[in-house]
């Protein structure tokens, strides 16, 4: 491959797919094999491979980053942060973001075939968990010929998978970026999941995960499980200023049971377009993984201990009206790393928006993102 440019090697591109060599060892014990990871990457990497960003995604994101979705048509879902003239521009850098494991766009998960059976894996798919994600994100990038990262980059659940990537491969991470995100997942957090996953597994269609074979999926489970899931992604300063009690297409209550206010029409529409472009053992793999995220937890308690062995500089933002993540988690983050002698900046970012402000229009998180990127500090 090395007398190959690398700008014409089939590996990079758009809607890439690669099978990885050998079993991939697993937090519970398991071995995974063989492991499909779908990705995409973006720009050119440079001669000495120094211009590469890891962009990880949140629980229902996907590898297109930057590129319009197959399924919706939408254009990728960090546009605002990632493309020409952004923060990460791939002008500058070659930007990779891959589907994690467990997921549903083209990397191994419960929708994936069992070769041992030539049925779908379903729910005898393993449990996964964070770190997991991580080291299959690490596999791919040994496929693609990247030994080090310049950062790796994630907002949400995508933060999480940053946030461990220095604490599993010290010596592979330059910089760090956390956007929105946290260290451990917090009892409510926790609780919140498991308000979705009975709502799937409570679904008649949902028949113990095998519901691939007819087409009957449990999509009124999964997309109640959607519709708690997203109040916890806004505010309610922002529902209020969207939505307020306004009542929807009518200037009277029925005194029934329809969607007489706007915002519950608007969680309907969130939970039905969401069932046409994921699954919902999707949806149980990932919530679990993220609850059982614990950094602290996988080095004897001690946050602080987890970045003692990495050189890597950190950026973490956060927003004053995140409820699910908030500023709290943030500053626990900075404190652990100030205390291992890690060099970290931390900025709290004022938005309406709640936890989805890292994915909305935010003209001062591509300010930091951008500053931190270009080596000062955020």
């Amino acid at each position: 491959m090395a007398s190959v440019p690398i700008s014409q090697d089939s590996r990079f591109g758009l809607r890439r797919q690669a099978r990885l060599t050998g079993p991939l060892h697993l937090s519970s014990g398991a071995l995974l094999g063989p492991v499909d990871i779908a990705y995409e990457t973006y720009g050119t990497m440079n001669a000495d491979k120094s211009n590469v960003i890891l962009i990880c995604h949140a629980l229902t994101g996907d590898q297109y980053v930057a590129s319009d979705h197959p399924v919706t048509g939408k254009p990728g879902w960090w546009w605002r942060l990632v493309g020409e003239g952004k923060p990460v521009d791939p002008a500058r850098h070659f930007i990779v973001c891959s589907n994690v494991i467990g997921s549903c766009m083209g990397s191994s998960g419960p929708a994936s075939i069992d070769p041992a059976t030539g049925d779908p894996h379903a729910m005898r798919f393993p449990v996964l968990t964070i770190a997991d994600m991580v080291r299959a994100q690490a596999a791919l990038l040994d496929h693609l010929g990247v030994d080090r990262l310049s950062a790796v980059i994630g907002g949400s659940m995508g933060g999480m998978q940053a946030l461990t990537w220095p604490t599993l491969f010290p010596d592979r991470v330059e910089s760090c970026v956390v956007i929105a995100s946290t260290a451990r997942h917090s009892a409510q957090n926790i609780a919140f999941h498991e308000v979705g996953r009975q709502a799937i597994m409570a679904d008649p269609h949902w028949r113990g995960g095998d519901y691939y074979a007819d087409g009957q999926v449990p999509s009124a489970g999964l997309a109640v499980a959607r519709m708690a899931a997203h109040i916890t992604y806004l505010s309610e300063a922002g529902l209020t200023e969207k939505f307020g009690r306004r009542l929807q297409g009518r200037d009277a209550k029925t005194f029934g049971f329809d969607a007489d206010f706007q915002v519950e029409s608007y969680l309907r529409h969130q939970g039905l377009s969401f069932v046409e472009r994921f699954d919902a053992n999707s949806y149980l793999y990932i919530t679990r993984a993220m609850d059982y995220y614990d950094i602290a937890d996988d080095h004897g308690g001690s946050l602080a201990k987890a970045f003692t062995a990495t050189k890597a500089r950190f950026c973490l933002v956060s927003f004053d009206t995140d409820w699910l993540y908030p500023t709290t988690e943030s500053r626990i983050i900075v404190h652990a790393l100030n205390a291992s002698g890690a060099q970290a900046s931390f900025v709290e970012l004022s938005s309406p928006f709640g936890h989805d402000a890292f994915l909305l229009e935010c003209p001062e998180l591509n300010r930091v993102v951008d500053g931190f990127l270009k080596g000062g500090r955020a």
